[in-house]
Formats: C-alpha cells, structure tokens, sequence
C-alpha cells in the first residue's frame, strides 16, 4: 500500500496536542464524528457526505441517527456498504468511554453487526481502533476482549496503516481484500445469526410444548403443535414490530407480576383489531376463508415458561436486534424449525422429533437468496417490463409448494419496488397528494428497511425520499402473491413472512395514521391467498377405493387440495402469470403408497418412469400458467441428463426455455447439484436460442444453444456443453446397449450417522467384514485393503435417530468390479474376494450374460475413452468432474453383442490385473519403469481396442486418444498405479 498518507499523520498530531480536550466529557461524540472519524474514512476512500449524491439506499456511508433500541442499546453510527450491501458497521465513542475495558459498547456492536450477519465491524473512539468478529454469539457479561480480533492504539495508525487501508479502505473492499481477511481471521466460538436464533426457537418450542401438555391434558398432538407455533409466532412478530418501531414496548413488562399468559391474550386481542391478520384470528368474521383459532385463548401456560421466552428477546440477555434482521433470515430459521414436529409419549410428555420424509432426506434445505432472486428477477421481473401499475394490478404469482415463502416474499418485494420506482420516476408529488396516494414522503423507519436489503432497487431514481403507503402495500400483497403448501405449519409461516414484509419500512406514525385515514386494520388477511393443500393431488381422490381404506391420520397427512375451488378464478381466466418455487425433490413419504403413485402418474403423465416429486409440480406449472406466462423453477440437475426423458419432453414440447443456470451445490449440506429453469408457456419457434449459465466459482461460462438442439441429443438431454459435433458422436454411441442394461450398479455402505460404530480399524466382533475404505485404497485395476473392517452387527442399533444403510449382503460378497466415486478420471478395480465397500465407490458385476467379463469391463472402464464420453455428457465445462454418479456409469456404452473385440477386452484385462499386481509387489526400481512401460503398452492396446469397438477409431475423439494428448495421460495414470 506504501507510507501512511500526510494526512493521517496530521490527524494523528492534531488527536495527540488535543488529547486532554478530547478525553474530557464536555467533548461529545458528534464532535468526534466531525473533528477525526469522517476525515479518517475519507482518506480510506469512503464517500463519508454522500457526495456523489446516490439515492439513500446507495449511500456508501450510512450515518445513522440515534435511536433507543430495547430501552439501552441504539443503532450503529456507521454502515459502510458497496452497492447497497452492507460490508460493516462502525460504532464511534467519545474518549472518555474506555472501550478497551468496557464490555457495553463492544457488547452493543456486536449484537448488530452479529443480527445483520456481518463478518467484522469496527468499535473507535479514534484513540483506539477495536476489530470484532462479529460472528461469535454476543453474550452478556462477555468482556470487551471477547471476540476482538485486533486493538490499535492511534500512534500506531502510521505503522498500521498498510492493514488498516489494506482491509477497510473501499478499494480494500473491491479487491477482496476485506473478505480475505474475514475468511482468514475467523474467530472461536463462530455461530451465524440463523443457526443460533434456531437452536434457541427450539428451545423455546421445546419448553413450550412440554408446559402446554402438562397444564392441557386435552390437547393431543395436532393441537399441540398449532399451539405452540402460534404462541411463538405471536412472540416474535410483535419484538419485531417493537424493535421496528411499530409498537411500543409491550411484551417486556409481562416480566414482572404473576398471570403472564392472561395478560399476553389481552395484548393479543389488541393485535386482532389492530393488525387483521390469521395469526391473530379469534372469532367469525363476515368474509374470512379462515376459521379462527378457538383454542390458545383457552389453555394454561405457566408464568416461569413464558417469562424464560420474553427474556431472552431483551436486552441483556438477548443477542438479537431485530431491527437489522430481514425476513429472509428468518425465512432460513423457520425452514428448518418446520423440519421437526412434537410429539407426545405415554404420560401426555411431549418429545421434539424430525418429521419421518426429514430424516429421510438427511434435513432441510433453504434456498439461497441469490438464487431465489435469480427467479424472481427472470420472471416477474419480465412480466413487469413495460406495464404500469394499473396493468401490474391484474398479475398473479404463486408457489405451489411454498414452505417458509422465500420465493414468494422475494416476488412481493420485486413488485414493491417497482410499484415504488415507478410512481417516483411518473411524478412523485403527484402519486403523493390525496386520499388515494400511494406513496408518502420517506421516514427513518422506511429508509432503515431499504437499506436492510441485500440488493435494493437499481439506483436510477432517488427512491429513498419516498415510500409506498401501507394501503398501496397490502393492496399489491393481497393482488399478486398466492401459494399453497401440504404442510399447515409451512403455509402459516410463509404467512408471518409477507405480513412482516408488508410492515417492513413502517413506524407506529405510518399505522397509526393509515387507520386513522381509512379506519382499516394495518394488516392484509391472507386467508384466501396463501392455502394448505396437496397440490398434487385433488379432491377427486376422495371417491376413490384407497381413500376410503385411509385412516383419518393419513387422510388428514394426503391432505387433497382443489386449485379449481381455491383459485376458481384466476384459472377461469387463462392461468396465473408466472409459477415460481422449488418443488419437494425425492420421494418423500408418498413412496409408501402405490394407488397415490398411481393417481399422480394418472393426473401427470410426464412423471412417468422413475417417480420423483419434483417432476409432476413442473408439469402442474404448465397447467396453472396462462399462455405466455413465465415458469421459473429450482430443480435437482438430474433433470438434465437422467431418464426422465418424458419431463424434458414435455418442457421442450409446450415451453420457450430462456435460460437455464447450474449452480452446483448451492443447498447447505446437501450433496446434489441445483438447476433452473426458466420458461415461458409457449411452443419455442425456430432458431430459439436459450441461455445457458454454469456457474463455476473457478471460471463460470456463459452462452448460448438452441432449443431445438436439445430434441436431437440422445434422450433429448439438456447438455450444456454439447456442441454439434459432440452430438453427433453421442447419436453414434446411442446405437450400443448401456451398461446399466447388463449390470447392477450399486453404492457401496452408507454409515449414515453411525460412521464411528460401522467402520472399526480391527475385527471386534464376528460380524466385521474387511471394508474398502477410503479413495487411496483403490488403484488402476487392482485394490489395497488398508485394514478397515465394516461391523455390522452396529447396524442392528438403527434406530429413528441413528440410521444407516448397508445394502444387501451379495452386492459385496462377491467378485466385482468397484468404481471410484470421486477423481479426475474413472477408476476401476477388480475385487476378486468380495469385501464389503464403502459408498466412496459404486459396485458393479453383471445382470444378464452378454461376453463382457469383470476384466473386460476393468479395462473398459479405465480406458481414457470412458474418461472423455464422460466429459462429454457431465454438466459442467466439460472439464474434469468432481463426482462420478450412478447416472453416468448407467449411460456408458457397451461394445455390441458378438464383437470379436470383446474376447480381446476380456484378455487384455485379465494381463493388466497381473500386471497390477507384480507393479505392487516390485521392489527394486529397474523392475517398477519396466512393469511402468509394459502396463503403459497394454493401456494403450485396451484403449485403442475401445476406441474401435465403439466406432471412435476413425473420429477426431479417436484421434486426440491415440495421439500424444494420451500417450501423457498414460503415463500419469501408470505411475498413480504403481
């Protein structure tokens, strides 16, 4: 960076001569600001006036006013922010606070910079300089030095100065600088806003539940579950509204006195007539779908329960500032809190558990904000070019499977600020004068919201002098948005999620002056817009034989939903303008239930073949869509290449495909790559080209490839990367039987959660079975037990919670073949004495007879002929992959039936395998070059004997095999064998 700049260094004399003025208490904080702060961030290139003159949502520098916050804590006096997204925040003190010693302004920092998410944020009183990691849980009592990553004192700025511009400066920020040093300087005891707020809801749910059940002996488990997430929501939408602004402080003083619960009903009723919405629904009203909830006000609850609950929604107990916590966090929290259900054992005790279809797919998966604004964008976003509000007004958008309403809140905000960018960009004063104005000057509490966005409106207009007015943004709410969701609990959470960001930008003056105005409660009902339902599968289910032989457990689990009745009129009318969502993906528990199956394969006919929930919501989508309406959808990437060639079918058939992007591994933990798909109902015309998007954090690849060239790929595959002359060698290849055909692929042993009690280094019991464990103990052609053992006898302690899967006996105990699931190229190996494997590989020996042996099939398999046809139909850049699927060893082909060049396979391959085996047992180097350029000779004999089997020996692919491109790779490949 070079030497501290001039400037600094007289700002750091002037601190010194002044040093005794500044530390007396006269000297106040905004003086500090003025005279040292802002002329400190202006040297590290921080827009500190707003110069530039951005609409409020894009200042670089957000100065923020103070504010009491839960009665002792205000907000931070800086936010600094590229493009809208915060980086960090900066708390000023005067110098007469000690902040290297007192643990209330780090406590209070913290506390805002870990609610928002932020890695570090910054504690000055210019004397000193405090970096916090702001991802370690604030905990009250915690010293100053807990999570203080550094200390700077301000004699030592000149020396510091190259951290200090290398980190914080805006061009720090650009270069990556910054997030460097946050990923490197990751402090003890890290725990993100959303994994602690959930461990702490569920906490909350479990001393809830177990209160209710032991106060409430009536109440059986449904009961008890909608209790005790009303209860909680209830809690939490109205610290929200407090910390927002909205109210007053009402929860906290139900702390003091006995009667907690009697009191928080009375506070809830208030709720009723104030805000209008279900969750606070507690008698008939003329016009409501709803029925309302006749069952919390009437049940007991133990003051200590609750007062445990409120307290750690306070200061200084509580860690969160809901002020700065965006409904898309606690979309995140309220996904996984969904996963787990209460349950009631003998006794009337109520137990936490996961729900079955949970365990089953290993958790729940939230989608990334990024992607779910990806699909907003790429279709409500196209339904709004070029219309204006009066037109916006007839747009309908639903998810048919809306769980927590991530999809649906991001599409409410899109059309919120486009409602709002385009009353500005009309005429502003205009829109604002009137009984029927839509927008109203813009107050601190508005600005404060847009400014919690992770990507606000594009800075064309200065929106933030203005916001919509609370009518405007429930008529959009109550207008546009709609969804469904099997799950009740889902459909009352993506509820309180549009509620809260209906709210969002609103203060008690807003409320209060809109009820005043049109003597309407502040708040939408969205009874007849967000609705629990199967969207799979109809009321017309009910005349059928299975439902009658259902109990009413299971009736009440198929829960058949009728889009006709719900939404008779949109449908009526053409359709809805676009469908958004990621739809369930696997089979959860519907599985269990042929006729079910049946009924959907019936109602669905794409979903024919391998059945997969995620494949009749998008053909729902085409039914609920209008003509030319826009489909955007998160999808498994299977869907790409795997043998669900009818929904591919049915998508390139009835839909304009715009864009398709692979995200890979986007979902947390989970181990399947993402896709989506955008389309509009329309067939494609000729020449339509679609987008295509890999976004590959190494080097992501953008172009484009006509629709109609996927029609001609093999089983009208949507690959990527292939271009017409990679396609034409794949239709070449078509013509050879599969080897999915004639052999049974398996994975090997999955340990689940049970890995420490399955796979043991010694034979502790006569059940353990030698276990080929890891990636190293498999070379070309031959294996290397390392000594593990695989004890199954551990397999018989599956329980609800600790589960496995062994697969059957004979797949290991046998001669086969076993296939490395993760390299750079397909690696194979013969097993010749049937050891147990783990799921780092894939199983395979034959189904049918057809002349390929195990040996054949080794050699096959390691030519680098495989290697390349694999490159070929792998979904991303064509380059070397990350993981070998069931699905691509399926497709691989096979030499034809009666090929004399199989018999020649079959040698060469049992001569490697020899070969392997003198090469692992030489000694002497002599003997390892010459077994080296012997197997190197047999390699290239069994690869071109492949080539020309498949008919590749005369293609440019054929040539780049035999030409030096191989002869390096062979050699490689020969020494990683040795």
């Amino acid at each position: 960076m070079g030497t501290c700049p001039d400037v600094i260094k007289i700002l750091i004399d002037r601190f010194d001569h002044q040093l005794d003025q500044v530390r007396s208490l006269d000297y106040n904080e905004t003086q500090l600001r003025i005279d040292f702060v802002n002329p400190l961030f202006d040297v590290l290139g921080w827009d500190m006036n707003n110069t530039a003159g951005y609409a409020e949502q894009y200042r670089e520098v957000v100065h923020e006013d103070r504010v009491k916050v839960a009665g002792a804590t205000k907000a931070p006096d800086y936010s600094f922010r590229i493009g809208g997204s915060r980086k960090f925040f900066l708390e000023a003190k005067k110098p007469a606070v000690d902040i290297k010693q007192n643990p209330e302004p780090a406590y209070q920092l913290r506390r805002y910079g870990w609610s928002a998410k932020l890695a570090v944020s910054l504690l000055t009183d210019f004397e000193e300089l405090a970096i916090y990691d702001c991802r370690v849980i604030p905990k009250w009592g915690d010293k100053a030095a807990i999570a203080r990553r550094e200390f700077i004192n301000y004699s030592h700025y000149a020396d510091k100065w190259d951290f200090i511009a290398g980190t914080f400066s805006k061009d720090a920020i650009l270069r990556g600088d910054f997030d460097r040093y946050c990923e490197t300087k990751k402090g003890r005891g890290a725990q993100e806003f959303d994994e602690a707020f959930l461990e702490e809801i569920e906490e909350w749910r479990k001393q809830l539940a177990s209160n209710l059940a032991l106060r409430n002996e009536s109440l059986d488990e449904r009961s008890l579950n909608f209790a005790v997430q009303r209860i909680i929501d209830r809690i939490i939408f109205l610290r929200i509204c407090e910390d927002r602004g909205i109210e007053l402080n009402q929860l906290q003083p139900h702390l003091n006195g006995e009667n907690v619960y009697a009191r928080l009903k009375e506070l809830f009723l208030s709720a009723d007539h104030r805000y209008n919405s279900g969750l606070f629904h507690f008698k008939p009203e003329k016009g409501r779908n709803e029925a309302p909830d006749e069952l919390t006000l009437s049940l007991q609850v133990d003051d200590a329960t609750l007062k445990r609950i409120i307290r750690r929604l306070y200061y200084p107990e509580s860690p969160y500032e809901f002020a700065v916590v965006s409904a898309d966090i606690l979309g995140s929290v309220y996904e996984r809190f969904l996963g787990n259900v209460i349950t009631l054992t003998a006794g009337h005790r109520a137990r936490i558990e996961k729900k079955p279809e949970v365990r089953k797919a290993g958790g729940v998966y939230y989608t990334p904000t990024y992607i779910v604004d990806h699909v907003v964008q790429n279709t409500v976003g196209k339904l709004l070019e070029g219309t204006t509000p009066e037109e916006a007004v007839k747009l309908r958008i639903i998810d048919p499977a809306c769980g927590s309403g991530s999809f649906l809140l991001a599409a409410y905000r899109y059309l919120l600020d486009w409602h709002l960018r385009w009353y500005v960009t009309d005429d502003a004063d205009k829109w604002a004068r009137g009984k029927n104005a839509t927008i109203r000057p813009a107050d601190r509490a508005s600005v404060a919201a847009q400014l919690q966005r992770a990507e606000p409106p594009a800075p064309d207009v200065p929106l933030g002098h203005w916001a919509l007015v609370i009518n405007e943004r429930k008529r959009i709410l109550l207008n546009n948005i709609y969804g469904a969701d099997i799950d009740y609990q889902a459909v009352e959470v993506t509820k309180l999620a549009l509620l809260l960001g209906c709210l969002e930008g609103e203060s008690a003056e807003s409320v209060g002056a809109s009820q005043t105005l049109f003597r309407a409660r502040a708040l939408p009902d969205l009874g007849k817009n967000i609705l629990c339902g199967n969207s799979l599968i109809g009321t017309d289910v009910m005349s059928s034989d299975s439902w009658q032989q259902m109990s009413l457990d299971r009736r009440r689990e198929v829960n058949p939903f009728d889009f006709s009745s719900a939404f008779g009129d949109i449908l009526h009318n053409g359709g809805f303008d676009a469908v958004v969502g990621n739809p369930p993906w696997g089979q959860k528990d519907i599985a269990k239930d042929k006729a079910l199956i049946a009924y959907i394969r019936e109602k669905f006919p794409s979903s024919i073949g391998i059945f997969d929930l995620y494949r009749p919501f998008v053909e729902l989508a085409t039914k609920l869509i209008r003509s030319e309406g826009w489909v955007g959808q998160v999808l498994p990437d299977i869907i790409l290449l795997k043998d669900y060639q009818k929904t591919r079918q049915l998508l390139l058939e009835h839909m304009t495909i715009a864009r398709i992007d692979w995200w890979g591994m986007a979902f947390k933990s989970a181990v399947i790559d993402a896709v989506t798909i955008i389309a509009q109902l329309s067939p494609a015309g000729p020449g339509h080209r679609t987008q295509i998007a890999v976004h590959d954090q190494e080097s992501p690849l953008f172009h484009e490839l006509k629709q109609e060239e996927f029609s001609l790929n093999p089983r009208q595959t949507f690959n990527l990367f292939l271009t017409t002359e990679k396609r034409e060698l794949l239709n070449g290849l078509s013509k050879f039987p599969r080897l999915g055909d004639l052999f049974e692929i398996h994975e090997g042993v999955h340990s689940g959660n049970m890995r420490p009690e399955l796979f043991v280094t010694s034979a502790i019991d006569e059940s353990c079975k030698p276990l080929i464990f890891g990636r190293t103990e498999i070379k070309p052609y031959i294996l290397n037990w390392s000594g593990s053992f695989l004890r199954i006898s551990a397999a018989h302690c599956r329980t609800i919670d600790h589960y496995c899967n062994l697969g059957r006996p004979e797949w290991h105990e046998q001669r086969k073949v076993l296939v490395r699931r993760t390299g750079d190229f397909v690696l194979a190996a013969i097993d010749e004495v049937g050891r147990y494997a783990s799921n780092n590989f894939f199983l395979l020996f034959a189904s049918k007879p057809y002349g390929i042996d195990l040996y054949g099939l080794c050699a096959l398999l390691n030519s680098p002929t495989l290697s390349r046809i694999f490159q070929l139909v792998e979904p991303r850049r064509g380059r070397v992959f990350a993981e070998l699927k069931i699905k691509h060893l399926t497709d691989f082909p096979l030499p034809l039936a009666g090929d004399k060049r199989i018999q020649v396979m079959n040698s060469l391959g049992r001569k490697r395998v020899e070969l392997a085996k003198e090469m692992q047992s030489a000694r002497l180097p002599e003997d390892a070059d010459r077994l080296t350029r012997e197997a190197n000779a047999i390699d290239n004999q069994i690869n071109q004997v492949v080539a020309a089997a498949l008919g590749l020996q005369n293609t440019n692919f054929g040539e780049t095999i035999k030409g030096e491109t191989w002869q390096k790779e062979t050699i490689r490949r020969g020494g990683e064998g040795a």
